[in-house]
């Protein structure tokens, strides 16, 4: 039966005085149960409160039959409308049977007397989505409906969730700087001693290979005496720049402090390889660096060590190792590398590879 003729047989069963109510009580319960339905004897819905039809903006209820719009799940078997009233304690669990299949609940009872029936609906627990679905707001629901309340404590925690979330990201990125700094040097952005340590106790705690390279700055203390300590900062920075692009993304480059490096290199242990890596980064230091329209000339010396040359690693020991090469480079004229072996203990130049 379509709802036109729905409406007609409504009109033809309703004498004077017959109808579902007043208006005057129609309104008094739109406000009170904006989501109650009022059925005739037929199951034709008679009138369908403001909330409830806002569900179905487009599909007017007034006149279809309520078993063709909503699926009675419980109580189930049910296949008239006057046999709604006969349910236990007039409570129903039903579904809209066109998409979006919202659940609701609801209570039944006699309305008017002997003429029809009320239903009163709710959507229980699925409210949450019910609001989502059909963009309800306070305004749909009665003033003294739960479910109001319900709504601002989604609402109230949806918002502390949102600004927690968004603290603790902020929590999370400071933290993440704060780390960084940690184990960076301020002025290259190079890692620092702290993390030299961590990186050379890993390491050393997996047993692998790797290599350890000391530099030290020749004539940088010139640089800050005679261009002042600008000069020296920049001079820091483009070295610092210098030793990213001759390493590998892997290698790790320390700033130890003052004008010293320290480059660890996991994964090589080849001596020779690691001697050419040096020349090569001396001399890409000893080009002139400019600055504010003077030059800067600087050079470096370089000890070398290797893990292979030892059968327990110790990075203590390695990085004594290390400084013993350094300054047998320094000693044999600086601007040179030189590998570390137990020969360098006796204080003569090194060898350079």
């Amino acid at each position: 039966m379509s709802a036109e003729i729905g409406r007609e047989a409504l009109a033809a069963q309703a004498g004077p005085g017959s109808d579902t109510g007043s208006a005057t009580e129609t309104a008094a319960l739109d406000l009170l149960m904006p989501m109650h339905l009022q059925l005739q004897p037929t199951g034709h819905i008679a009138h369908a409160g403001p909330s409830l039809q806002k569900l179905r903006p487009d599909t007017p209820l007034v006149g279809r039959r309520f078993l063709e719009v909503f699926e009675l799940k419980r109580p189930s078997g049910l296949t008239r409308v006057s046999d709604l009233a006969r349910a236990e304690g007039g409570r129903l669990k039903l579904a809209f049977r066109e998409a979006p299949r919202t659940g609701l609940v609801g209570l039944v009872a006699p309305y008017p007397p002997d003429r029809g029936l009320i239903v009163n609906l709710s959507f229980g627990f699925n409210i949450i989505e019910a609001v989502k679905d059909h963009e309800l707001t306070s305004a749909d629901f009665a003033a003294t409906d739960l479910a109001v309340e319900m709504l601002y404590l989604v609402e109230a925690k949806t918002a502390a969730l949102h600004e927690w979330k968004a603290l603790n990201q902020r929590l999370q990125g400071a933290m993440t700087v704060a780390e960084r700094q940690a184990s960076s040097d301020m002025l290259t952005g190079l890692a620092n001693r702290r993390a030299m340590e961590e990186v050379l106790t890993r390491l050393t705690r997996a047993k692998a290979s790797f290599g350890l390279m000391n530099l030290d700055l020749d004539f940088f203390k010139s640089v800050n005496d005679t261009q002042g300590h600008a000069a020296g900062d920049h001079v820091l920075r483009r070295v610092a720049d210098i030793l990213r692009a001759e390493t590998r993304s892997a290698d790790v480059v320390v700033r130890a402090g003052g004008d010293e490096f320290v480059l660890i290199f996991a994964g090589l242990s080849n001596p020779e390889r690691l001697a050419r890596l040096g020349r090569r980064i001396i001399a890409r230091l000893e080009e002139p660096i400019p600055f504010e329209g003077d030059v800067c000339r600087i050079s470096g010396s370089i000890g070398l060590t290797v893990s292979d040359f030892y059968t327990a690693t110790d990075p203590e020991e390695m990085m004594q190792h290390a400084d013993t090469a350094l300054y047998a480079s320094k000693r044999g004229g600086r601007g040179r590398v030189t590998v570390y072996s137990p020969d360098l203990h006796g204080g003569g130049p090194g060898q350079d590879n």
